[in-house]
């Protein structure tokens, strides 16, 4: 463990709690890797709920909306790989480096969350021990294994986000976030671009900067051109929804792979 004193704490999922990370087509022969880091709402029994009711966990501060579905359908429809986190972004968020806030919040947009109030070393180190570290290194061998086997890797994080963000409206239908990775990035909004219907935002709602961990250290940090899609969650909240953008985004990424040099 990264701390001994979290021995002292009793396990953080019982025997019958979903592990810390799941793994879709395992054996898919895409050249993209799919990761989904805020899948899922659901929080540890021990940690009850974080204090929190069914109606805050189940918000966008919880999970994203309707990404771990999209994922699912591009993973089939690309026969692509996809790694995706079992656990809420609020128990522990796996796009956050070690130093941020954020990491484990004791406040969300503007919820207090109760069950992440002064969190001993020993709680923190748990929840990195049992749900960060797992899912990180299951991605790492993944991306060790297709490099070291010579495969050419496009990594691709599956998010989705708020119409309104702290009464303020979001003009974008999606949006690429991206830092090393300008030319597939660029690629990518071109084609999704093509339906003049929709409004793609470069680096919006939000950019890749000191704040995330998946496409600096995923990808940047490895050479890799990665980039993190991000769908307006109302857009795929509902089956036929995320069938429509899965069948947009599959033709996207494939032009935008096929035009990276």
């Amino acid at each position: 463990m990264s701390n001994d004193k979290a021995h002292a704490l009793p396990p953080l999922l019982e025997i019958d709690e979903p592990p810390p990370y799941g793994v879709i087509n395992p054996d898919g022969n895409s050249d993209v890797l799919l990761l989904c880091e805020h899948a899922l709402p659901r929080v540890p029994r021990r940690l009850g709920h974080l204090g929190l009711p069914k109606s805050e966990r189940l918000r966008h501060i919880g999970w994203d909306v309707g990404a771990l579905a999209l994922a699912r359908d591009l993973s089939d429809r690309l026969d692509a790989a996809l790694f995706h986190t079992g656990y809420s972004r609020l128990v522990v968020d796996c796009n956050r480096p070690l130093d941020n806030p954020s990491l484990m919040p004791a406040v969300s947009e503007t919820t207090v969350i109760p069950g992440n109030q002064d969190l001993s070393e020993a709680e923190r180190a748990q929840r990195l021990d049992n749900l960060f570290h797992p899912y990180q290194s299951a991605v790492s061998r993944r991306l060790d294994l297709r490099q070291a086997a010579g495969k050419r890797t496009f990594v691709i994080g599956v998010h989705s986000y708020t119409p309104v963000y702290k009464g303020g409206e979001r003009p974008w239908h999606a949006g690429i976030l991206y830092a090393g990775a300008q030319q597939f990035a660029g690629r990518f909004m071109e084609a999704l671009k093509q339906d003049k219907a929709l409004v793609i935002g470069d680096n919006e709602p939000y950019r890749i900067d000191h704040d995330d961990y998946s496409v600096p250290v995923h990808g940047d940090a490895r050479g890799l051109p990665a980039v993190l899609l991000e769908v307006r969650h109302d857009l795929i909240a509902t089956h036929q929804g995320v069938a429509e953008w899965a069948e947009r985004v599959e033709h996207c990424i494939l032009q935008a792979i096929e035009a990276t040099a």
